[in-house]
């Protein structure tokens, strides 16, 4: 008998068991869901994981909305499957909804390498933060890049030094353009950067974005690649009247100097080694960071400044000497976590190989179902570029394709008529073939049915085969002579040769039946391909006119041209290839019927010679 308790607590326990199915059903649901394809215009993706866990590169303390590096290169990335300027690239959260801001700092289609920033919106701390990214979209896909919006509204500044054309492009909401940059050097930490002589600086020019408020919070951030070990290298400095915010390195050590109080506890790091440096300011308390982590603090915080800021050197003193990139300015202080995962994720060190990971290529099922639909979509846009000549060379290969599957078709059905209406007679044939007196010449109804051997069903349908044709015109001339005035003594040899002829001469007529039309597919196959050919040189001359016209010269201006043209040669070589199929199937199946026709030939002579000898005594009479 079950106690109260006992039965309450086999009720919890389902109740459990319940909670937790459900739970797992809801967790199951939520996997489905993300897993669930974005948009099935976009044919392939690939899942990013960035690890913060013990199993990739630990990051414990918080991070939030970040703009995230990704590299890609041809090592883990089709760039062919891309388009040539990256612009179908899409970044999904892990919901699979959400579009995720991105801008595309550096695409080398050649090099095969790209840099994308991604504004990645709450990366998990000890976790893995999963995104998607889309591409292969290479007909609807329009350039989506939103280099404001992958940074956050406390972002005052951002400048990549990407390009020569960009070199002094702020990136962020600011558009505080640099003054003074030289070309980027190509080789940098992120794709371009700024080498810094010492001598000259870079003038960030005074803008509202730019007014920091005393006692406010700053993050300052920057990688550098410091050429020698200098003493008090300026790396950027700002006064205003008897405040000033300087951040340099002396002797390889980073410091912070705020109204000349400067940072302590610094260590050095190594010339010619690229290195992270940020200044956090938070109330009263100012942190330098070198790869993420601290190195060297201050108690003072931001004093009151407006005005230009200076990049490489001071108003006084020594100038650093060095690379420079990626140097960006917030109106916050950043987590320490958040520090830590730009070091790495934009670093070159073994951590980042944990902390960033790039999936499998996939394909979306819609993709792989639509693939045909995509094939005939992307013909005909190339077909928009066809000149008149190539539709009129389209069109005469569409003549000869139909002219020629008329053929085949006509002839597979004529040969599987014939086939099977020799089958039949031959089953026949060879009970008559044992006696071939059997048959009384005499009587025409006789030979038609073979002896009696065949109804009016098997008449008909061996009335179709050849070899039937060549029986009743080889009975009809030994008829012939038994029905001759002066009775019949036999076949002499002349007679017999004279009956082999007739037989030859219907032999002749078959073949000619079976060969019928077969100059159709000959000519689809050797014209075919010259008619395309032609469509193809006209198309390209034409196109290389028009360019040569307009003087454009690009890849936009010379492809569709190019592929509408090609449009003409494979229609040419649609036309040949299958036709030479088709020939050489019908070419093989019309030889065995000679050689059947030729062989029927033989024996009936043998067989007539044989039952009608000369002087053997006619069995009609």
């Amino acid at each position: 008998m079950l106690t109260f308790s006992s039965l309450l607590t086999r009720r919890l326990m389902l109740a459990l068991l319940m909670l937790t199915g459900m739970q797992g059903a809801l967790h199951a649901a939520e996997e489905k869901e993300a897993h669930k394809w974005w948009d099935a215009k976009w044919p392939a993706r690939k899942k990013i994981t960035i690890d913060t866990s013990d199993k990739g590169s630990v990051i414990t303390d918080p991070i939030g909305t970040t703009p995230v590096l990704v590299r890609l290169h041809d090592g883990d990335f089709n760039f062919m499957a891309a388009k040539e300027d990256g612009s179908d690239l899409r970044f999904v959260s892990e919901d699979g909804k959400t579009v995720l801001k991105h801008h595309i700092e550096k695409w080398d289609g050649i090099l095969n390498e790209a840099y994308v920033w991604v504004s990645v919106p709450e990366v998990k701390p000890s976790a893995e933060t999963h995104l998607w990214l889309y591409y292969g979209n290479l007909m609807d896909a329009v350039k989506a890049e939103d280099a404001k919006g992958t940074y956050d509204a406390s972002t005052i500044l951002v400048y990549h030094f990407a390009d020569t054309a960009t070199v002094g492009a702020d990136s962020s909401a600011s558009a505080i353009a640099a003054q003074g940059a030289l070309p980027p050097v190509t080789s940098s930490q992120v794709a371009g950067g700024e080498r810094l002589m010492g001598q000259m600086a870079v003038t960030i020019p005074d803008a509202p974005a730019m007014e920091w408020a005393a006692g406010s919070a700053l993050t300052w951030s920057a990688w550098l690649k410091p050429t020698a070990l200098q003493p008090n290298a300026v790396v950027f400095s700002r006064h205003d009247g008897a405040n000033s915010f300087v951040i340099g390195m002396d002797n390889g050590a980073p410091y912070v100097e705020i109204n000349k109080q400067r940072s302590a506890g610094s260590t050095a790091g190594a010339p010619a080694v690229w290195q992270h440096l940020a200044v956090v300011v938070k109330d009263a308390t100012t942190t330098v960071y070198t790869n993420g982590a601290p190195n060297g603090t201050l108690a003072v915080g931001l004093p009151a400044l407006k005005g230009s800021a200076l990049i490489g050197k001071d108003i006084t003193g020594t100038g650093f000497v060095g690379e420079l990139d990626e140097l960006q300015i917030a109106k916050v202080a950043r987590d320490a976590g958040y520090l830590k995962l730009a070091a790495i994720g934009q670093g070159n060190s073994p951590e980042f190989g944990k902390l960033f990971k790039l999936g499998a290529d996939e394909a979306s099922d819609a993709a792989e179902e639509g693939e045909l639909q995509k094939q005939m979509t992307l013909i005909k846009d190339i077909s928009k570029s066809l000149t008149l000549d190539g539709w009129v060379v389209i069109v005469l290969c569409i003549l000869l394709a139909v002219i020629g599957w008329g053929v085949a078709i006509a002839k597979v059905l004529y040969l599987n008529k014939i086939g099977k209406a020799s089958k039949a007679f031959l089953q026949r044939w060879e009970k008559l073939s044992n006696d071939l007196t059997a048959i009384d010449h005499g009587d025409a109804d006789s030979v038609k049915t073979m002896g009696g051997a065949a109804g009016g069903k098997a008449q008909k349908l061996m009335r179709k085969s050849p070899l039937y044709h060549i029986y009743h015109i080889g009975s009809e001339e030994i008829s012939n002579r038994v029905s001759a005035k002066g009775g019949f003594n036999g076949l002499s040899g002349r007679s017999i040769q004279a009956i082999k002829a007739s037989l030859h001469g219907a032999l002749m007529r078959e073949v000619g039946k079976l060969n019928s039309q077969i100059v159709f597919l000959t000519i689809g196959i050797a014209g075919g391909p010259y008619l395309g050919l032609l469509g193809t040189v006209i198309g390209v001359m034409i196109t290389f006119a028009v360019i040569a016209k307009s003087g454009q010269v690009e890849v936009n201006s010379i492809a569709p041209g190019i592929a509408g043209a090609l449009l003409a040669t494979v229609a040419g070589l649609a036309v040949a290839i299958p036709a030479l199929f088709a020939y050489s199937y019908l070419s093989a199946r019309i030889k065995d019927a000679i050689t059947g026709m030729e062989t029927f030939i033989d024996e009936f002579i043998a067989k007539m010679a044989e039952h009608y000898k000369e002087g053997k005594t006619d069995h009609a009479g």
